[in-house]
């Protein structure tokens, strides 16, 4: 890579990481380490093909939700045990909720399988149309169409909570962080 690439790349990751982070840890099950796990080895392999990269961004999402794919794939899936969850650092109480919000819907997301999991982060988080989910996963747009409706379906029983915001709640919202999918009910 030359150098003008090389600063090409550094540009682009100082810029979109942390939005691609926020797709990978998703994509992920809530889960940061291996969102960041997935997001470094997209950018590992979009670094090595950089100079000819039309679209950066689209090419590293592709690459996230092929990783993804190629995940829930595996026969047995390769994870890591975590022991204890570190604690959450600076936070201080979110009087309007939305921090307890977004750990419902983390946990949520966690507790779905990787395939409805993946289906709503690219439906509703990314907001693709459901043809290019179809592409993406390649499946039918059918397939996607009764994967999302199972997926919600999922999602409600595990956090019933969700199910008592409405329109009106989610415009008051201040982000759409982990959080779009009860808006779509």
């Amino acid at each position: 890579m030359d150098a003008e690439a090389q600063e090409s790349f550094r540009e682009f990751v100082a810029n979109r990481s942390s939005a691609l982070l926020k797709t990978a840890v998703l994509l992920s099950g809530g889960d940061r380490h291996a969102g960041e796990d997935l997001l470094q080895n997209a950018l590992i392999k979009a670094a090595g093909r950089w100079h000819r990269i039309d679209e950066p961004e689209a090419y590293v999402r592709q690459i996230l939700y092929r990783q993804q794919i190629s995940r829930w794939r595996l026969k047995w899936p390769r994870r890591e045990l975590s022991v204890a969850e570190p604690p959450e650092t600076g936070t201080a109480p979110d009087a309007s909720g939305a921090a307890e919000l977004r750990l419902v819907m983390r946990g949520a997301l966690a507790r779905l399988t990787a395939r409805q999991r993946t289906v709503l982060v690219l439906r509703y988080f990314e907001d693709l149309p459901e043809a290019e989910v179809a592409r993406i996963l390649g499946c039918s747009v059918g397939t996607v169409r009764s994967a999302t409706h199972r997926s919600l379906a999922r999602l409600r029983v595990l956090a019933p909570e969700l199910a008592a915001l409405g329109p009106a709640a989610a415009e008051q919202r201040p982000s759409r962080d982990y959080s779009p999918v009860e808006v779509r009910q």
